[in-house]
């Protein structure tokens, strides 16, 4: 059955200081209590990858869950590549887009979001002095500079003796990825050399004047830091983060970069089963990009790419060669 339910931690792109003042109404707040619900009520799912994918915390890397293939051994000679995410509206619910992220995994990726396990399987309530985010306009439960402590981490995993991951990741093939707030929180790690592709998903910069979330200040100059390939999936006019995502790829011109419209709103397809379309594309691209699979990257190139023939999708690229990676 397919269930879509937006994202508890949904960031708004408009009118942020005004909704800041406004306390969520009774309605609003008896909606979000039962979107909590049924994303409890969700099981894990495996994801439609080769490797059975499972969630989980390592005392290695507090504040982050990850997300990896269970059978790490059933991976034979394929190194894992590395897909670090922001959270929707950055929250510290490492498991806010748990489905999406063991879809990834389970197709050979070392997926990490930071916080902890906040609903579904394997959920613990905040402590105490840890308040849930309070809005658009309040502090950020996570920061971008966790992206970046997690991509660490990976990393000095691979090289440490001792370590389930040891020799076990291709250091080369590293992703920054987010949704919403999230996705901001990725465009803030844009300039890291170790990134070799961006997916901003639902996100963008606001259009008018400095972008402010996430802990983040900025304006449109962040788009400069971009030195690869760069997707944008949105939810199509009905998305609030449309306007910025299309701003922002309209404004792309150093890197190659391409955006895929799928109609359904700022919520996505996080809540489906597996993550949904959206999920399927974002594997596609991270193989094509990562890993030089060409028949993923069909999806993207050619007369007849696969989402260029896909009714669901829209798709508009820049600076790609069809005939090359």
């Amino acid at each position: 059955m397919h269930v879509r339910i937006a994202t508890i931690a949904i960031v708004c792109f408009a009118s942020v200081s005004a909704m800041a003042q406004q306390a969520p109404s009774p309605e609003a707040q008896a909606q979000a209590a039962e979107r909590q619900r049924q994303q409890d009520a969700m099981p894990d799912t495996k994801g439609t990858g080769r490797y059975a994918a499972l969630k989980e915390l390592d005392p290695g890397l507090a504040e982050h869950v990850i997300y990896r293939p269970a059978d790490l051994d059933a991976l034979g000679a394929t190194k894992l590549g590395v897909y670090v995410f922001g959270n929707g509206g950055c929250t510290d619910d490492g498991a806010s887009s748990r489905l999406h992220l063991l879809e990834i995994a389970s197709h050979g990726y070392l997926a990490i979001a930071p916080g902890r396990i906040y609903n579904g399987p394997g959920k613990t309530q905040r402590p105490a002095n840890r308040p849930a985010p309070t809005g658009p306009g309040g502090p950020a439960a996570t920061v971008a500079t966790q992206l970046r402590e997690a991509l660490d981490w990976a990393l000095a995993e691979n090289t440490r003796s001792g370590s389930r991951y040891f020799g076990r990741i291709d250091s080369q093939a590293v992703a920054i990825s987010g949704y919403s707030c999230g996705g901001v929180q990725a465009l803030a790690n844009a300039k890291d050399p170790r990134v070799a592709t961006m997916v901003i998903m639902n996100s963008g910069l606001f259009v008018n004047g400095p972008t402010r979330m996430g802990g983040i200040e900025t304006g449109k100059e962040l788009l400069a830091d971009l030195h690869t390939p760069t997707l944008y999936i949105l939810g199509g006019a009905t998305d609030i983060a449309y306007p910025n995502g299309m701003d922002d790829f309209a404004r792309i011109e150093h890197v190659p970069v391409a955006v895929a419209n799928i109609d359904t709103g700022h919520g996505g397809t996080y809540w489906e089963p597996n993550g949904g379309a959206a999920a399927q594309v974002a594997v596609q691209w991270l193989d094509w990009r990562l890993r030089g699979d060409a028949a993923a990257g069909r999806a993207f190139v050619g007369s007849q790419c696969g989402l260029c023939t896909d009714p669901k999708w829209n798709l508009e690229t820049k600076g790609f060669d069809a005939r090359k990676r």
